[in-house]
């Protein structure tokens, strides 16, 4: 009966004990807008660190769409409950900076937990991008994406197209579009994200600009400029496109990413991080190429622009959730874990070491196509292609999406669609200039 009471004791200790070190644990909320192949590696993110130490627990949580989580967190930040971390659009950058008391520049983070953190180790053209004019760095930079060319292999081979000579120039994608379509593809070419790939990867590809004080790094007094002849050219042959059936525009967004990966649509234009979901669900051999360019430019092929998102932290927390945060980054930087999250994804190699490590590994040799963006990125950049900052982008992105919508569908010429976007457009960054003097 002793023994019997001893061993009760002896288990209701243990069970304390162990309840005492869940409770220990500090969690960390991280919202984020990663779906499918995506959300399964941030969720495995999350797991490996948990797994790899006791003392945080990091809580990742699907908050729809990037649109979706920011205006959901801004909501929660006003009402006291946000979250610690909140994955933000590039988009959403300036936007993010100007949230003066919402958010913790991250280098202080990092600083104040007194893990070592050097801004210099990460790829430069995606760090400059967060960094404040001051070079302190504002966000963690998660998962950085640029624009290229994804193309159906089995698709161009069957319409007498050479699959290891893609199309480089725009004019060479019309000519490979032609063979498609008489070959019986009724969707040879489409493109997602449209402002981010025919207009601001564009641009920066070409050397123009995109918006004036270079791309609105130089002040909130930056006004858009994509109206220039070069834009309206590029705008125009992809409307004409459209008339001949070589383009279909499939809608806002990624909704395209879906009808590249079913086979439906032959070669698109958008993000390099749409290679997991195609590594894991194409039936097709596919290949990945640098985003097409106009060879009679003066000085393009420039380099692309960041795409894809970073994570901000959100201020009002204690200091021993700022701790967790700090390590769950530090975890996230290391050469192993942030080499294992480029080749998994198609997102940018987050530091220097991690992109030598996946050279060093053979993972591009063996993987063709998948250093193309890192190719297009690491190239020397100009005050007109280092990226774009601007107040109200999100609202900009819609306005242009409603104006190409009118150009594709013929109601509008490219001209036409593209003024109507550019004043619309500087109406949203006036806006942001007067309240943020």
């Amino acid at each position: 009966m002793i023994k019997t009471k001893s061993l009760q004791l002896a288990a209701t200790l243990l069970a304390a004990g162990l309840a005492s070190n869940v409770q220990a644990q500090t969690e960390i909320q991280w919202w984020h807008s990663m779906g499918g192949a995506l959300g399964e590696w941030v969720n495995d993110l999350a797991k490996d660190f948990n797994a790899s130490q006791k003392d945080y627990k990091i809580v990742p949580t699907f908050k729809g769409s990037y649109d979706e989580s920011m205006t959901a967190a801004i909501a929660a930040f006003r009402a006291g409950n946000a979250p610690h971390v909140l994955q933000v659009f590039e988009v959403g950058t300036a936007t993010m900076m100007a949230s003066k008391g919402a958010i913790v520049p991250v280098g202080e983070v990092m600083k104040k937990a007194g893990v070592t953190f050097d801004p210099k180790a990460y790829v430069p053209a995606v760090a400059g991008y967060y960094t404040a004019p001051n070079g302190q760095m504002l966000s963690f930079p998660f998962n950085s994406s640029t624009t290229v060319l994804h193309y159906n292999k089995d698709a161009l081979k069957a319409a007498g197209v050479n699959p290891d000579q893609p199309p480089k120039t725009w004019s060479e994608v019309a000519l490979v579009a032609a063979k498609l379509k008489a070959s019986g593809h009724k969707c040879p070419f489409t493109t997602s994200w449209q402002s981010w790939t025919q207009l601001e990867s564009f641009s920066a590809w070409h050397n123009v600009e995109f918006a004036t004080k270079g791309n609105g790094f130089g002040g909130t007094d930056t006004r858009l400029a994509f109206n220039s002849p070069l834009h309206v050219r590029h705008i125009e042959n992809l409307s004409n496109m459209a008339k001949q059936g070589l383009f279909v525009y499939k809608g806002r967004g990624n909704s395209a990413d879906a009808t590249y990966v079913s086979g439906e649509c032959a070669m698109t234009t958008g993000s390099s991080a749409l290679y997991g979901n195609t590594k894991r669900n194409a039936k097709f051999a596919f290949g990945i190429s640098t985003l097409p360019y106009y060879h009679d430019v003066a000085g393009a092929p420039q380099n692309t622009v960041i795409g894809g998102a970073s994570l901000w932290v959100m201020s009002g927390k204690k200091a021993e959730e700022y701790k967790g945060v700090a390590q769950f980054f530090a975890f996230l930087s290391r050469p192993e874990e942030a080499a294992k999250s480029h080749q998994r994804t198609g997102y940018l190699p987050l530091t220097t070491a991690s992109y030598e490590m996946t050279e060093k590994s053979g993972f591009y040799k063996a993987n063709p196509g998948t250093d193309v963006s890192v190719e297009q990125m690491i190239r020397k950049t100009t005050d007109k292609s280092r990226g774009i900052r601007l107040g109200n982008f999100v609202q900009i992105r819609t306005i242009i999406d409603e104006e190409m919508e009118q150009v594709w569908a013929g109601k509008k010429s490219a001209k036409e669609g593209l003024d109507a976007a550019v004043k619309r457009g500087n109406e949203q960054l006036e806006r942001f200039q007067k309240a943020n003097k």
